[in-house]
Protein backbone atom coordinates (compact mmCIF):
# COMPACT_ATOMS: atom_id res chain seq x y z
CA UNK A 1 0.00 0.00 0.00
CA UNK A 2 1.75 3.58 -1.29
CA UNK A 3 0.84 6.88 0.67
CA UNK A 4 1.39 8.57 -2.64
CA UNK A 5 0.80 7.93 -6.04
CA UNK A 6 2.63 10.27 -8.46
CA UNK A 7 0.75 9.81 -12.15
CA UNK A 8 2.43 11.47 -15.39
CA UNK A 9 1.94 11.13 -19.06
CA UNK A 10 5.43 10.56 -20.00
CA UNK A 11 8.85 9.69 -18.07
CA UNK A 12 10.18 12.89 -16.86
CA UNK A 13 6.85 14.77 -16.30
CA UNK A 14 6.80 13.63 -12.50
CA UNK A 15 10.21 15.34 -11.77
CA UNK A 16 9.74 18.06 -13.53
CA UNK A 17 6.56 18.38 -12.11
CA UNK A 18 6.97 17.34 -8.39
CA UNK A 19 10.43 16.10 -8.14
CA UNK A 20 10.94 18.14 -5.02
CA UNK A 21 7.42 16.94 -3.21
CA UNK A 22 8.70 13.52 -3.96
CA UNK A 23 11.85 13.84 -2.34
CA UNK A 24 9.96 15.63 0.78
CA UNK A 25 7.40 12.91 0.92
CA UNK A 26 9.93 10.09 1.22
CA UNK A 27 11.85 12.51 3.99
CA UNK A 28 8.82 12.15 5.92
CA UNK A 29 8.78 8.28 5.52
CA UNK A 30 6.09 8.28 3.24
CA UNK A 31 5.73 5.45 0.60
CA UNK A 32 5.94 6.80 -2.79
CA UNK A 33 5.01 4.98 -6.19
CA UNK A 34 4.92 6.43 -9.93
CA UNK A 35 2.91 5.68 -12.60
CA UNK A 36 4.04 6.83 -16.40
CA UNK A 37 1.10 5.97 -18.61
CA UNK A 38 3.53 6.19 -21.71
CA UNK A 39 7.14 5.31 -22.94
CA UNK A 40 7.81 8.99 -23.90
CA UNK A 41 8.77 7.64 -27.54
CA UNK A 42 8.96 8.30 -29.78
CA UNK A 43 10.78 11.47 -29.48
CA UNK A 44 13.67 13.68 -31.70
CA UNK A 45 16.79 11.76 -30.04
CA UNK A 46 15.14 9.27 -27.46
CA UNK A 47 14.60 5.33 -27.97
CA UNK A 48 12.20 3.23 -25.40
CA UNK A 49 15.45 1.54 -24.12
CA UNK A 50 16.78 5.11 -23.18
CA UNK A 51 13.98 6.47 -21.95
CA UNK A 52 13.34 3.46 -19.68
CA UNK A 53 16.96 3.61 -18.39
CA UNK A 54 16.86 7.32 -17.51
CA UNK A 55 13.33 6.43 -16.07
CA UNK A 56 14.82 4.17 -13.91
CA UNK A 57 18.17 6.45 -12.87
CA UNK A 58 15.47 9.38 -12.39
CA UNK A 59 13.49 6.76 -9.70
CA UNK A 60 17.19 5.98 -8.17
CA UNK A 61 17.95 9.42 -7.13
CA UNK A 62 14.83 10.73 -5.92
CA UNK A 63 14.87 7.43 -3.99
CA UNK A 64 11.88 5.58 -5.16
CA UNK A 65 11.51 2.07 -5.32
CA UNK A 66 8.32 1.67 -7.15
CA UNK A 67 8.07 2.60 -10.71
CA UNK A 68 6.07 1.16 -13.35
CA UNK A 69 5.34 2.31 -17.49
CA UNK A 70 2.14 1.21 -18.86
CA UNK A 71 2.10 0.65 -22.77
CA UNK A 72 -0.06 3.23 -23.68
CA UNK A 73 0.53 5.46 -26.54
CA UNK A 74 2.51 8.28 -26.36
CA UNK A 75 1.33 11.36 -28.50
CA UNK A 76 -2.07 9.68 -28.73
CA UNK A 77 -3.40 9.46 -25.02
CA UNK A 78 -6.84 9.31 -24.65
CA UNK A 79 -9.51 8.73 -21.70
CA UNK A 80 -11.09 5.23 -23.01
CA UNK A 81 -12.32 2.53 -21.08
CA UNK A 82 -9.24 0.12 -21.86
CA UNK A 83 -7.02 3.06 -20.62
CA UNK A 84 -9.35 3.55 -17.53
CA UNK A 85 -8.61 -0.52 -16.97
CA UNK A 86 -5.57 -0.15 -17.20
CA UNK A 87 -4.75 2.08 -14.06
CA UNK A 88 -7.41 1.57 -12.03
CA UNK A 89 -5.91 -2.12 -11.71
CA UNK A 90 -3.10 -0.60 -10.47
CA UNK A 91 -4.98 1.62 -8.41
CA UNK A 92 -6.05 -1.49 -7.32
CA UNK A 93 -3.07 -3.55 -6.67
CA UNK A 94 -0.73 -0.44 -5.06
CA UNK A 95 -3.74 1.72 -3.54
CA UNK A 96 -2.28 4.81 -2.89
CA UNK A 97 -4.32 7.13 -0.12
CA UNK A 98 -3.19 10.70 -2.40
CA UNK A 99 -2.99 10.65 -6.04
CA UNK A 100 -0.77 13.28 -7.73
CA UNK A 101 -2.14 13.96 -11.52
CA UNK A 102 -1.53 16.31 -14.26
CA UNK A 103 -3.21 19.58 -14.10
CA UNK A 104 -5.90 19.62 -16.22
CA UNK A 105 -5.42 22.46 -18.10
CA UNK A 106 -2.39 22.29 -20.58
CA UNK A 107 -1.10 23.31 -24.09
CA UNK A 108 0.12 19.22 -24.43
CA UNK A 109 -2.83 17.15 -25.51
CA UNK A 110 -1.41 14.30 -23.89
CA UNK A 111 -1.38 15.59 -20.23
CA UNK A 112 -4.97 16.69 -20.60
CA UNK A 113 -6.07 13.50 -21.54
CA UNK A 114 -3.66 11.95 -18.64
CA UNK A 115 -5.62 14.08 -16.27
CA UNK A 116 -8.82 12.85 -17.40
CA UNK A 117 -8.17 9.57 -17.53
CA UNK A 118 -6.83 9.11 -14.41
CA UNK A 119 -9.90 10.85 -12.73
CA UNK A 120 -12.01 8.21 -14.36
CA UNK A 121 -9.47 5.24 -13.21
CA UNK A 122 -9.89 6.43 -9.60
CA UNK A 123 -13.82 6.11 -9.82
CA UNK A 124 -12.98 2.82 -12.08
CA UNK A 125 -11.02 1.64 -9.30
CA UNK A 126 -13.67 1.42 -6.90
CA UNK A 127 -16.25 -0.64 -8.90
CA UNK A 128 -17.72 -3.85 -7.88
CA UNK A 129 -19.10 -6.22 -10.16
CA UNK A 130 -16.03 -6.59 -12.75
CA UNK A 131 -13.80 -8.40 -14.05
CA UNK A 132 -10.90 -5.72 -13.21
CA UNK A 133 -8.22 -7.49 -11.92
CA UNK A 134 -7.92 -6.70 -7.85
CA UNK A 135 -10.15 -5.63 -4.94
CA UNK A 136 -11.91 -2.11 -4.88
CA UNK A 137 -10.14 0.68 -3.92
CA UNK A 138 -10.84 4.69 -4.09
CA UNK A 139 -7.92 7.08 -3.20
CA UNK A 140 -9.17 9.69 -0.61
CA UNK A 141 -7.32 12.44 -1.91
CA UNK A 142 -6.37 13.32 -5.27
CA UNK A 143 -3.81 16.95 -6.35
CA UNK A 144 -3.14 17.93 -9.25
CA UNK A 145 0.94 18.87 -10.39
CA UNK A 146 1.60 21.71 -13.10
CA UNK A 147 4.05 21.19 -16.13
CA UNK A 148 6.25 23.16 -18.11
CA UNK A 149 3.53 23.55 -20.87
CA UNK A 150 0.97 25.52 -19.62
CA UNK A 151 1.91 28.51 -22.28
CA UNK A 152 0.94 31.40 -21.16
CA UNK A 153 -1.80 30.27 -18.33
CA UNK A 154 -1.21 31.79 -14.62
CA UNK A 155 -3.51 28.86 -12.69
CA UNK A 156 -3.51 30.08 -8.97
CA UNK A 157 -2.59 26.67 -7.05
CA UNK A 158 -4.31 25.26 -3.89
CA UNK A 159 -1.02 25.21 -1.87
CA UNK A 160 2.59 25.38 -2.42
CA UNK A 161 5.28 23.16 -0.86
CA UNK A 162 8.32 24.22 0.31
CA UNK A 163 10.96 22.22 -1.49
CA UNK A 164 14.05 24.25 -0.48
CA UNK A 165 16.05 21.75 0.94
CA UNK A 166 15.59 19.00 -1.94
CA UNK A 167 15.86 21.76 -5.37
CA UNK A 168 19.63 20.17 -6.20
CA UNK A 169 18.35 16.70 -5.76
CA UNK A 170 15.48 17.46 -7.95
CA UNK A 171 17.77 19.14 -10.94
CA UNK A 172 19.83 16.07 -10.74
CA UNK A 173 16.70 13.72 -11.03
CA UNK A 174 15.67 15.59 -14.20
CA UNK A 175 18.68 15.70 -15.46
CA UNK A 176 18.90 11.96 -15.88
CA UNK A 177 16.98 12.91 -18.88
CA UNK A 178 19.57 13.44 -21.29
CA UNK A 179 17.87 12.35 -24.30
CA UNK A 180 15.47 15.08 -23.56
CA UNK A 181 16.94 18.02 -22.54
CA UNK A 182 20.68 17.56 -23.64
CA UNK A 183 21.09 15.54 -26.78
CA UNK A 184 21.45 17.28 -29.45
CA UNK A 185 21.31 20.73 -27.79
CA UNK A 186 24.24 22.86 -27.71
CA UNK A 187 23.47 22.72 -23.87
CA UNK A 188 20.36 21.90 -21.14
CA UNK A 189 21.90 24.46 -18.72
CA UNK A 190 19.00 27.33 -20.12
CA UNK A 191 16.65 24.67 -19.26
CA UNK A 192 17.34 23.40 -16.12
CA UNK A 193 18.20 27.57 -15.07
CA UNK A 194 14.51 27.16 -16.31
CA UNK A 195 13.17 24.89 -13.78
CA UNK A 196 14.86 26.24 -11.19
CA UNK A 197 13.50 30.08 -11.64
CA UNK A 198 10.31 28.69 -11.62
CA UNK A 199 10.34 27.04 -8.50
CA UNK A 200 12.22 29.59 -6.99
CA UNK A 201 9.41 32.27 -8.42
CA UNK A 202 6.33 29.68 -6.57
CA UNK A 203 8.99 29.86 -3.58
CA UNK A 204 8.79 33.27 -3.50
CA UNK A 205 5.15 33.64 -3.00
CA UNK A 206 5.35 31.58 0.42
CA UNK A 207 8.81 33.29 1.58
CA UNK A 208 11.37 30.51 0.71
CA UNK A 209 13.67 29.30 -1.57
CA UNK A 210 11.92 27.16 -3.65
CA UNK A 211 8.40 26.13 -4.30
CA UNK A 212 5.91 23.80 -5.65
CA UNK A 213 2.36 24.55 -6.97
CA UNK A 214 -0.47 21.86 -6.55
CA UNK A 215 -4.20 22.64 -7.59
CA UNK A 216 -6.90 20.48 -5.63
CA UNK A 217 -11.15 20.37 -7.33
CA UNK A 218 -11.61 19.53 -3.76
CA UNK A 219 -11.78 21.67 -0.16
CA UNK A 220 -8.62 20.81 1.73
CA UNK A 221 -8.79 20.31 5.40
CA UNK A 222 -6.88 21.17 8.01
CA UNK A 223 -6.49 20.12 11.43
CA UNK A 224 -4.32 22.55 12.74
CA UNK A 225 -2.13 25.86 11.96
CA UNK A 226 0.85 24.37 13.02
CA UNK A 227 2.53 23.51 9.27
CA UNK A 228 1.64 26.44 7.74
CA UNK A 229 4.42 27.75 6.15
CA UNK A 230 2.87 31.76 6.39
Amino acid sequence: MLDVLAIGAHPDDVELGMGGAILNFLSAGLKVGILDLTNGEPTPFGSVEERMQEAAAAARTLGVTVRRTLDLPNRYLADTPQARRQVAEVLREWRPRTLFIHYWEDAHPDHVAACRLCEAARFYAKLTKTDMKGEPFYPSRVFYFFSNHLRGLHPKPAFILDISGHMETKLAAVRCYYTQFEKGRPSGAEFYELVRARNAYWGSLIGTAYGEPFASREEIGLLGIGELVR
